[in-house]
């Protein structure tokens, strides 16, 4: 009898959320020996490749760059604005709005959380109400996840700002965009933010150690008023470099620096506005398939309602063990890499066996999201998961009619 093929050899797919599938073109520019630091392309790129990332984001202001993860972004953005005893202020949507919390505690700031749980948005009455209350203004900065990769909500980052200036609260609004950064609509100076961080391994397609930090003219002078600020995360000389080891404050990420070059170039040929659109496609072809998957079953999208999902990730909850059995099964017999349930493990389920991820962001085409929903559904049958019918093609009809 001949043996049971395994069908997971070939190029393995990675769909989780971050890192996100690196194009050839990043992986290329990146395969080189090591530059010269000091003078030559990489240090007269650099003006120009700042200028794209403000693009990206959406900013006329300044940016900072750090060897760091978005986790090193947080802090960096906390180092330059907030001294031990200020008050940050939460509304909170998921892990990573109280991991970001986390990080302001143990710098010795105040912290307020709001938490709205994880399967919806904040409410901005209740912020409203919140910062309101605030007539002493001991709140300085409102900390706000634009997507929170863990529950995948999408938080309405320009009603902050609305809900800020209607109660006339001077705080900086910062917000995360680790996740949505070229993925999902993100407009800093049109919606009023004062600090954005992000990182380099998801929407912006590069390897994990990049980070970055834009801020404009009001966090600038929120920084100039700092007591001090440790010298590696100043803002100030990597924004303002006289010199190109400002940038880095040191040693240059150089192999990530040109990776993030040929990322840029990929983003800014096919356009924003286009990126945008075509994960807006692509989410919406996951959720056709998971709402026909939950017609029987217990699939179910973790944010019910579809005006605030994420286009990047999608969180599905799926009664334990399943969750996991499906995921060791793909990637096992596929060779397809779907996510674990970070953060979202109840009290029954502290393994988190009953949650998945789907990674939907960066180089991600219509194809492979469609191989990613076969890949389920073959992994739902041979497991004997109960699952609703039509899934693929509801699926098609969404990128076919796109």
């Amino acid at each position: 009898m001949p043996q049971k093929p395994n069908l997971s050899h070939g190029r393995p797919y990675l769909a989780i959320p971050g890192p996100s599938v690196m194009p050839d073109a990043v992986l290329n520019a990146m395969h080189r020996a090591a530059p010269n630091i000091y003078e030559g392309a990489l240090p007269e790129m650099m003006p120009a490749l700042t200028a794209d990332l403000r693009r990206v984001a959406r900013t006329q202001h300044r940016v900072a760059i750090y060897i760091a993860n978005g986790h090193g972004t947080w802090e960096a953005a906390l180092a330059n604005v907030v001294a031990p005893g200020d008050t940050v202020f939460i509304p909170a949507t998921g892990r990573f709005g109280h991991g970001w919390g986390e990080m302001a505690a143990g710098l010795g700031a105040e912290v307020e959380i709001m938490d709205f749980g994880k399967s919806a948005t904040f409410d901005l009455d209740r912020v409203a109400e919140a910062l309101a209350a605030d007539t002493a203004h001991r709140i300085k900065v409102v900390l706000a996840v634009h997507v929170d990769t863990s529950s995948t909500v999408r938080n309405d980052i320009a009603g902050l700002r609305r809900v800020l200036d209607e109660v006339g609260h001077p705080a900086l609004l910062m917000a995360d965009c680790i996740a949505s950064l070229a993925c999902d609509v993100f407009e800093m100076d049109a919606w009023g933010v004062d600090v954005t961080v992000s990182a380099s391994q998801k929407g912006l397609m590069v390897p994990p150690g990049l980070g970055f930090v834009f801020f404009n003219d009001k966090a600038a002078g929120a920084r100039a008023a700092m007591p001090r600020v440790s010298r590696y995360w100043d803002w100030t000389p990597r924004a303002e470099p006289q010199e190109f080891y400002q940038y880095w404050d040191g040693t240059a990420p150089t192999h990530h620096v040109y990776g993030l070059r040929a990322a840029l170039d990929m983003l800014h040929g096919e356009g924003i506005e286009q990126v945008w659109a075509r994960h807006a496609v692509q989410a919406r072809a996951i959720w056709a398939a998971c709402e026909a998957w939950g017609k029987e079953g217990s699939l179910r999208l973790n944010i019910a309602d579809a005006a605030v999902r994420s286009h990047a990730v999608t969180a599905l909850r799926l009664d334990a063990p399943d969750a996991t059995r499906l995921r060791e099964w793909t990637e096992r017999e596929l060779g397809l890499t779907l996510g674990i349930g970070l953060g979202m493990a109840p009290p029954g389920d502290p393994a988190g066996h009953g949650f998945f991820r789907l990674g939907h962001m960066g180089h991600v085409s219509g194809h492979m999201i469609m191989g990613l929903l076969g890949g389920i559904e073959a992994g739902m049958k041979a497991l004997g998961i109960a699952h609703g019918p039509g899934a693929l093609a509801a699926a098609a009809e969404v990128i076919g009619g796109a």
